[in-house]
């Protein structure tokens, strides 16, 4: 039987995939590189995970997740760079899940430091170490790795399968391969002899790879530039597969409902009335609730609300205000990492003005637009299931135990998935769905979630809350002392996965806080646990989505105690800690016309955040209509170091930011009775067309390193927008979400 614990002990080869009749090609610099998980069968050979060739064409696979940030392209681009084959050319797939595809660059972003001061040595330590991320079969989306873990290992493939693909047509040709060149997925000789690489595929798999060089930047024909997106055409028709449009003969549907406080139990329940129902076929027992396999989904959630179940307690106190009384408790105890400590920032300065202020942020939904669902069937060799996940090894793993299989037995497979934010990194909804189909062996069934389940079973990005104490002396920031407590999704989420608990220091906690690069004389970030059991899981930006608010909401704070423009106070902080972040700063003051001076009517805020590698800065305006208050515009400036699709940087950080304002100004998840408060848009509302602002981005290219795109641009939204609230009207925002205070448009 599988354990998941076992990740830390042994490594895995899970699933299997089919791909029939073709050949693999690709070379990728790992030491002992784990088995390719591509079956092409008798007729082909398989010698890379990443590029098949057949008879009916050219599939690259892309093992990312696809939640609408691009990366299917991206990654795609990548590959196709090298082999010389257009995207309009090859057919892009998730592929299976397999310890092949593992994120080299997870590990390495979760060393200490700060990121933005990274040494070379520090970055090839990192790119070293990532690769262990293929001991523990660690395929996953998130962390805004995507490009960071594809650049160099996907131009690789590509480079060796077109000097393989030479090779193989210098020997029919009988001509030196120097002598060929490769355009648009054909081999062509000096006398203008053509090959499409279909014709030469069966020769190739006959080879061994060949290493090759990586071309010149100066070279790239895709790279660089704004790419068409290979799912376009899907999403446009509706023919995308996301896992609600799995469809499978002789395919049930099951509908799920558990305790409404999150972490409860149930002890138990009366299902009289609902097996009475046509169309009802069987009522399972999931152990915190009961699920309902029917004829279609709309009857089993019918049925499943009609069952009279009898809840247990909640593992935490049950209203909002006594859950944030234990996180302000974590104050009373010893922090668990202070991860940056210049100077004495215990210490006044002589003549130096001080100023404290205390922040609350709630808990928070990730609210993807398509609820969690999956289909799965017990088959007479394990079992298979259909998923949009961003962890398909690892919901191998955790369905096998579910399951009481190996993990080998197990076969995912990824569809589009229909929001992420890092709520589809988690297992639960597999493992349902799991337990599910158990009860009808050989018949697939689609667990499907209403909205309400979905919100009120999520994994809450946590409520945090943050004491700050600062000075100014002779218009400059001379003291910083940060605190801030919250649940660790990190610790969490690491014994969901092993069934060991988190320890250590807690990095996640107190990003966005301790490495924000300002030079400020005395400088220090502490960083405390909260004992609570909300469930809490990694939300867009993760820590960095509370710990910007903090501090760049007191950041303004303290330039208006200082009497300077928030926007020059952070520039003269900041130019010598960082250029590149001082330069974005530098970008939305220009591209906003930013003068410090007041517009009546009007309020402007900025903001800034250094994550994932990317430095980002955003200006907000707002603006009064009759007593509401509008979002009217944004800019944002990003410097993500390597841009290998500007505009789909530019689109991501425009999402991402719309998504930080959607909470800002609206989202909050509370409790009464132990029960989530929330369950539907109507009480957890987001920013629509009418009230989201037009949006200008630029996007720089000057950071030594390549950073991230996906994430970066939600964390300065929130305190952007209270800066600019406070510009308008001369209140401070201290909590979230802003619709307590103000009256936004809606």
């Amino acid at each position: 039987m599988a354990s998941v614990g076992k990740i830390l002990r042994r490594t895995f080869l899970i699933g299997s995939a089919a791909i029939v009749g073709g050949v693999a090609f690709g070379v990728y610099k790992v030491r002992q590189p784990a088995a390719n998980p591509l079956d092409p069968g008798a007729e082909g050979a398989a010698l890379n995970p990443f590029v098949m060739i057949n008879g009916e064409g050219i599939t690259l696979i892309a093992p990312r997740a696809e939640m609408g940030q691009g990366v299917r392209t991206t990654w795609a681009a990548l590959i196709a760079e090298e082999l010389d084959v257009e995207l309009d050319q090859v057919r892009v797939i998730h592929g299976p899940a397999a310890k092949a595809y593992y994120n080299s660059a997870l590990i390495g972003d979760a060393l200490p430091g700060r990121g933005y001061d990274k040494t070379h040595f520090q970055h090839n330590l990192g790119e070293t170490l990532g690769h262990a991320a293929k001991l523990f079969s660690l395929q996953v989306t998130g962390g805004s790795t995507s490009m960071k873990d594809g650049f160099e290992r996907m131009r690789a493939a590509g480079a060796s399968a077109r000097e393989t693909l030479k090779a193989a047509a210098a020997a029919r040709l009988d001509i030196p391969a120097s002598d060929l060149k490769t355009e648009a997925g054909k081999v062509i000789a000096p006398d203008g002899t053509e090959i499409a690489y279909t014709d030469l595929a069966r020769d190739a798999a006959r080879l061994d790879p060949v290493d090759a060089p990586l071309r010149d930047p100066g070279e790239w024909r895709l790279l660089g530039r704004d790419l068409p997106r290979v799912d376009m055409v899907e999403k446009s028709t509706g023919t995308a597969e996301f896992g609600m449009d799995v469809r499978l003969p002789g395919m049930k549907f099951a509908a799920i409902r558990r305790n409404p406080a999150p972490g409860g139990g149930m002890t138990g329940f009366d299902d009289s009335a609902a097996r009475g129902m046509a169309g009802v076929e069987k009522i399972v027992d999931i152990g915190d609730g009961v699920a309902v396999i029917a004829s279609n989904t709309w009857l089993a959630q019918q049925a499943v609300n009609a069952i009279d179940v009898q809840w247990s307690e909640p593992p935490y106190p049950a209203e909002t205000a006594a859950l944030y009384d234990r996180i302000e408790a974590a104050f009373d105890d010893s922090p668990n990492s202070t991860m940056r400590d210049d100077g004495d920032a215990d210490t006044l300065p002589p003549g130096a003005t001080e100023l404290t202020a205390a922040y609350r942020l709630p808990f928070l939904a990730h609210a993807t637009m398509e609820p969690m669902n999956a289909t799965a069937v017990i088959t007479g060799e394990g079992v298979e299931i259909w998923a949009g996940t961003q962890a398909p090894t690892l919901l191998a793993m955790k369905v096998a135990d579910v399951a009481g299989l190996d993990t080998e037995q197990v076969t995912v497979h990824t569809t589009y998935l229909g929001g992420g934010f890092g709520r589809r990194a988690e297992s639960d909804f597999g493992e349902i769905a799991t337990r599910v189909a158990m009860e009808m062996p050989g018949t697939p069934v689609q667990t499907t979630w209403s909205r309400e389940e979905d919100m009120r079973h999520d994994f809450y990005r946590p409520a945090a809350l943050a004491r700050m104490r600062g000075a100014v002396l002779d218009g400059k920031p001379v003291l910083l002392d940060a605190q801030v407590a919250a649940q660790s999704p990190t610790h969490q989420i690491t014994k969901r996965m092993t069934g060991m608990p988190g320890m250590g220091p807690d990095k996640v906690l107190v990003e966005g806080l301790f490495n924000a690069p300002y030079a400020i004389p005395a400088y220090r970030a502490r960083g405390y646990i909260a004992d609570l059991e909300v469930p809490v899981g990694f939300w867009r930006s993760v820590g960095n989505s509370h710990n910007a608010f903090f501090i760049e909401s007191f950041i303004d704070e303290m330039a208006h105690a200082a009497g300077r423009d928030p926007l020059e106070f952070r520039l003269e902080a900041m130019r010598d800690e960082h250029p590149p972040s001082a330069r974005c700063l530098e970008a939305v003051r220009d591209m906003s016309g930013w003068t410090g001076e007041k517009t009546p009517g009007r309020g402007r805020g900025v903001a800034f955040c250094y994550s994932f590698g990317t430095s980002v800065a955003q200006v907000i305006d707002v603006v009064d209509e009759d007593g509401t208050i509008r979002i009217d515009r944004a800019w944002i400036a990003c410097d993500i170091g390597l841009a290998l699709d500007p505009r789909n940087v530019a689109a991501q950080m425009e999402g991402g930011m719309l998504y930080g304002l959607s909470a800002a100004c609206f989202e909050e998840i509370t409790f009464a009775d132990g029960a989530v408060e929330q369950g539907n848009f109507p009480d957890y509302d987001a920013l629509r067309i009418h009230n989201s602002p037009r949006v200008e981005v630029q996007v720089l290219e000057t950071n030594t390193y390549m950073g991230g795109a996906g994430e970066p641009g939600t964390p300065p939204a929130a305190p952007a927008l209270a800066n600019a609230l406070f510009d308008l009207t001369g209140k401070r925002a201290r909590s979230l979400p802003l619709m307590h205070e103000f009256d936004l448009a809606v």
